[in-house]
């Protein structure tokens, strides 16, 4: 129907996740609308994720240096340690704006089902930075899920001896969520975690 760069385009988008044929298609016919400029930028843009970001040496967040731009912040506590599991979790934090400390991304859980073990994740790392940095808190914040609990566990029994206090990010309901909603280890863990009210 279309001619074949455009066919190739469409294609191409499909590969993208939650893009199916007709946002495919809209898609590239809106690409074919943009400037020559806006063209040029898009796959500059396309082919410098591939070839200019890489991980950074110390935490494994994206970066296009050596160290990510939090690691090379002066004014970032180096004692204290988000573990996380895709780069793209830190963004979520920075949203926040309140954290002030620093990430360790593990790339991945714990997941023998899956083929993935300990030594497959970035934790020998976590340990090295952990004496270096003189760390003193450990925020574990992962997915509540089996594989999660599973790596927070891991995690947990391997730093015991060390002096470092290990916390766990709070799981419960959400602001202005009704509780007939919510699933059951949700409310489960919300119930665990309850507070005393001051």
């Amino acid at each position: 129907m279309y001619p074949q760069s455009l066919n190739n385009l469409i294609e191409c988008l499909k590969k993208l996740p939650g893009i199916g044929d007709k946002s495919a298609e809209r898609h590239a016919l809106a690409i074919m609308s943009l400037s020559d400029e806006d063209v040029t930028l898009f796959s500059n843009s396309l082919k410098d994720v591939k070839t200019k970001i890489k991980r950074c040496k110390k935490c494994n967040n994206y970066s296009e240096e050596d160290l990510c731009i939090i690691c090379k912040n002066a004014n970032r506590k180096k004692n204290i340690i988000c573990i996380v599991e895709e780069p793209k979790n830190i963004i979520l934090f920075e949203k926040i704006g309140s954290y002030d400390g620093t990430y360790h991304v593990l790339n991945g859980l714990i997941s023998p089902l899956d083929g993935v073990n300990p030594e497959d994740l970035n934790i020998n790392q976590l340990i090295e930075r952990i004496k270096e940095d003189q760390v003193s808190e450990i925020i574990i914040a992962i997915k509540s899920t089996i594989e999660g609990e599973t790596t927070s566990l891991y995690i947990s029994k391997l730093l015991e001896n060390m002096p470092v206090k290990i916390t766990k990010i709070a799981y419960g309901i959400p602001l202005g969520t009704d509780i007939d909603y919510i699933d059951l280890l949700t409310l489960e863990m919300a119930l665990n975690k309850r507070q005393e009210i001051s």
